[in-house]
């Protein structure tokens, strides 16, 4: 299956658990790899036969940066959810959902949830 994949969309948010996440908030990042057949908008060049790279920009903004939720899964649940709701194209998504500044002791670089979630043909 070919994909169109969206990397590194950066936004800010309040997820997370602890109160201080809740009310200054933080950087998040997203990938979306979003999984359907582009060969009919390889062949007519018409963007009728893919999906608008900008509005799933603007479906994932949406999210990030709205109602905040305790955990990234629920986060990334929701984006997914949202995405194969939203385009009728889409057979199956990959969202990554990274916290690259987490409130917790350590060192690392970041953490993040990664989920696949596919289209039901019930």
């Amino acid at each position: 299956m070919d994909k169109i994949i969206l990397k590194n969309m950066q936004f800010y948010g309040y997820h997370g658990l602890l109160p201080e996440e809740n009310k200054l908030g933080q950087r998040f990042h997203v990938d979306v790899e979003l999984f359907l057949s582009t060969e009919q908008a390889g062949k007519t060049d018409d963007m009728n036969k893919s999906i608008d790279y900008g509005e799933v920009f603007l479906h994932v903004k949406k999210i990030v940066e709205g109602k905040a939720k305790n955990l990234l899964e629920a986060v990334a649940e929701t984006i997914a959810s949202d995405l194969l709701h939203s385009f009728s194209l889409l057979e199956a998504c990959t969202v990554k959902l990274i916290k690259p500044d987490p409130p917790i002791p350590g060192h690392y670089e970041s953490v993040a949830v990664e989920i696949y979630r596919e289209k039901s043909h019930e």
